[in-house]
C-alpha cells in the first residue's frame, strides 16, 4: 500500500494558509479560522469519496462508504494561539491520505484537543460518550472565560447532535503526529513508533492572603499570597525528583496575582500546575507529594493554600499488534532509522484507546519546537511518515 506523498504535502500546505501566522497558524477552537478549516476539511473528505459530517461540538468525521473492517484515523486541526502548522493537522491530513489511497478509513478531526476550553479533550471525550451536557454547560474558555455553550452558538453548532463512535465498526485507531521533542532528531532517526501516551494531571493551587498597601504594610504584617506561591513552587521543584519517574515532567503554566498591581500586596494567588507520566503509580506518588508539601506550606506560611484537582487523564499503552505493524513498515521504509518510544504529550489517541485499539506514529520535530509558530519538520520526513503510516495500516488490516 502506498500513499500519494505529494498530494498529502499539498493538503498540509493548503490547510496551513487558513489562519496563517508568520510561519505557523492561529486557529483557536471555534474561532472563524477554526470553523473555516473544518468546512474546508469536509469538502476535502467529499472529494476523496467520504461522507462528511460535523457534530454539535465541532467534531468532523468523514465516513468510508464501503465494507469493513474499518480503521479510524485522524487527530485535530485547531491550534494553540499563534502556534505551529503541523500539530494535529499532520494526523488529519495523514488520515485523508490513507482514504485517498483506498484504505477503508473513517477520517476524524476531534474538536479542542488543544484545550482552549477547560473540559479537557472535549471532542474525543464527547465522541466516546465520556462528557455530559452538564460538563459542557459548565466549561469555560481558559483565556477569556467565555462559556462553552456561548462559543458553540457563535460557531453555529448549537442544537446539533453529538456523534458517538461505535467501536464495533473499527479495528483500530491510528494517529500520526510530530514528536514535539528532540529524541528522534538527536539520534538522527526519522520515525517513532509510540509505545504509550502520558497522562496529564492538572491542578489549581489557590493561596489566600490579605490585600494591602505595598508601602504602608511592614514585612512582619504582610500576608503576601504571591510569595507563598513562589515558595511552594520552589519546594515542589526540589522534592519532585525524589518521587518522580525517569520521564516525568512538571510545569507551572500560569501564576495569577490578584489584584495584580505593582503597589498592592496580592491578597490572592492562583497557580495552574500539571505533571505527566505514563505510570499511574508515579502520578499518584507525585500527587501525594504535592499535597504533603501544601500541608507543610500551611504550617509555615501566613497564606493557606487550597489544592484543587482540575483533571486527571488516564495514560494509555498502544496496541501491541498495531505497534508491530507500524514497526515492520518503519523497518521496510527506513531501516535502522526508527525507534519505539513513549509520547511525552497528551493526544486524542489516549481517549480513543478506551474503546478500541490505538497506536501513534511520530515524525521528527526540528529543534523539538512545538506550540510555537516556528514549529517545523523536514518535508522528506513528512513524506516518509505518510508512507510508513499507509504501509503499517495496510499490514494491520491484513492481520487476521
Amino acid at each position: 500500500m502506498t500513499a500519494d506523498a505529494a498530494r498529502f504535502l499539498a493538503d498540509l500546505h493548503e490547510l496551513r494558509r487558513i489562519g496563517a501566522f508568520k510561519t505557523g497558524v492561529h486557529r483557536p477552537t471555534y474561532s472563524p479560522q477554526d470553523m473555516e478549516s473544518r468546512e474546508w476539511l469536509m469538502r476535502k473528505m467529499a472529494e476523496v469519496g467520504l461522507e462528511p459530517e460535523m457534530d454539535g461540538v465541532g467534531n468532523v468525521i468523514g465516513r468510508h462508504k464501503g465494507p469493513g473492517p474499518h480503521l479510524l484515523a485522524g487527530s485535530h486541526i485547531e491550534s494553540q494561539n499563534e502556534a505551529g502548522w503541523l500539530d494535529g493537522a499532520l494526523g488529519v491530513m495523514g488520515a485523508l491520505a490513507l482514504a485517498r489511497a483506498g484504505l477503508p478509513v473513517d477520517v476524524i478531526a476531534f474538536a479542542d484537543e488543544e484545550g482552549h476550553f477547560d473540559a479537557g479533550f472535549l471532542g474525543s471525550r464527547s465522541a466516546i460518550g465520556d462528557i455530559s451536557e452538564e460538563e459542557i454547560a459548565d466549561a469555560r474558555n481558559r483565556t477569556d472565560g467565555t462559556p462553552l455553550p456561548e462559543a458553540l452558538k457563535a460557531a453555529g453548532l448549537a442544537g446539533r447532535p453529538r456523534m458517538l463512535l461505535d467501536p464495533a465498526r473499527y479495528k483500530g485507531y491510528f494517529e500520526m503526529h510530530i514528536e514535539q521533542g528532540t529524541t528522534l532528531e538527536s539520534a538522527g532517526e526519522r520515525v517513532g513508533v509510540v509505545t504509550g501516551i502520558v497522562a496529564i494531571w492538572q491542578f489549581r493551587l489557590v493561596f489566600e492572603g490579605r490585600q494591602d498597601h505595598a508601602g504602608g504594610t511592614t514585612m512582619a504584617e504582610r500576608r503576601d499570597a504571591g510569595l507563598s506561591a513562589v515558595r511552594l513552587l520552589a519546594e515542589i521543584d526540589r522534592e519532585f525528583p525524589r518521587v518522580c519517574g525517569p520521564r516525568s515532567v512538571w510545569t507551572t503554566g500560569r501564576i495569577t496575582l490578584d489584584p495584580g498591581a505593582p503597589s498592592i500586596i496580592p491578597g490572592r494567588a492562583e497557580v495552574l500546575f500539571q505533571f505527566r507520566d505514563v505510570s499511574v503509580e508515579v502520578l499518584e506518588r507525585m500527587e501525594a507529594c504535592l499535597r504533603r508539601l501544601a500541608q507543610e506550606s500551611d504550617r509555615r506560611e501566613k497564606c493557606p493554600v487550597r489544592v484543587e484537582a482540575i483533571s486527571k487523564a488516564v495514560p494509555a499503552l498502544c496496541d501491541p499488534t498495531m505497534m508491530d505493524a507500524l514497526s515492520a513498515a518503519a523497518e521496510a521504509k527506513a531501516p535502522g532509522q526508527w525507534r519505539r518510544m513513549p509520547s511525552g504529550a497528551g493526544h486524542d489517541a489516549q481517549v480513543v484507546a478506551q474503546i478500541m485499539p490505538a497506536a501513534m506514529l511520530f515524525t521528527p520535530s526540528i529543534g523539538g519546537i512545538s506550540h510555537h509558530w516556528a514549529e517545523d519538520t523536514k518535508e522528506e520526513d513528512l513524506a516518509l511518515g505518510i508512507e510508513v503510516l499507509a504501509d503499517g495500516a495496510a499490514r494491520y488490516l491484513a492481520v487476521g
